[in-house]
């Protein structure tokens, strides 16, 4: 099984902070949500390039983090 671990999605939102929707994902894995929140003002700051009127970022999990089910019984 895969760890668990933290990406930050940068995300390109309509005037008023409307309408959002994933513009990238930064291409960094951060070993817990604190770490990744404490990057995000850095983050926002490289990543000014996309065409909309306004930018924002979302910590979100990342890996496994559901167990696969094993089928309990074969039919003959």
């Amino acid at each position: 099984m895969e760890p668990l671990f933290y990406v930050m999605a940068i995300m390109g939102c309509g005037d008023g902070n409307v309408q959002c929707s994933e513009a990238r994902v930064v291409p960094i894995q951060y070993q817990s949500m604190a770490e990744c929140r404490a990057a995000l003002p850095a983050q926002l700051a490289k990543n000014t390039d996309i065409d909309f009127p306004m930018i924002g970022a979302q910590c979100r999990t990342s890996g496994a983090q559901v167990a696969k089910a094993d089928s309990k019984a074969k039919r003959s």
